[in-house]
């Protein structure tokens, strides 16, 4: 279900519709996004983890059983993977979101196969880009919870995205 959250406390289901493009003049601060549900694999997991995090407490479900997690976990990496899918697919930025660096990235809690993910997006600040005029600069804050309601991941990231129209500029 796509859910929008406004400042005011308003909700706004989008489920079953495509999402409309969004630009930085569509924002406010402290607008929230909530994403549809994502549901984890274990092949998903296994996946993943030979391609980019070889682990063993995400390779196999008997390694991972004798580690400290007791059992598979999704790599953090593939958590911040699937934390941008549904970041992307709920904002749905016109254009494109360019990614301007992550200050702060946790991982609380793990992500086990059976998981379903859901992603929280709130914009924390807004300002226009000084050197692209076309372009406004958004502080946000990404919460990602599985079904339980526990935390598996935080991030306070940065992104470019663009205006609506274009600004006459110099340059």
């Amino acid at each position: 279900m796509w859910l929008r959250v406004f400042m005011d406390g308003r909700e706004h289901s989008l489920h079953g519709f495509k999402m409309k493009e969004h630009y930085f003049d569509d924002l406010k601060v402290g607008d929230r996004f909530k994403s549809d549900p994502l549901e984890v694999t274990e092949k998903q997991v296994i996946e993943f983890a030979h391609k980019f995090d070889p682990q063993m407490f995400h390779l196999t479900r008997k390694s991972a059983e004798r580690t400290i997690f007791k059992g598979l976990i999704a790599s953090g990496w593939h958590t911040a993977a699937m934390t941008m899918r549904l970041f992307v697919q709920t904002l749905n930025f016109a254009e494109g979101a360019i990614g301007l660096g992550v200050d702060e990235l946790r991982w609380p809690n793990a992500v086990r196969p059976g998981d379903v993910l859901a992603v929280e997006t709130e914009i924390v600040d807004l300002r226009p880009s000084r050197s692209r005029p076309n372009y406004g600069i958004v502080r946000l804050r990404n919460v990602t919870t599985n079904q339980r309601g526990e935390i598996v991941q935080t991030m306070l990231a940065n992104a470019m995205v663009p205006r609506r129209g274009k600004v006459n500029s110099d340059k």
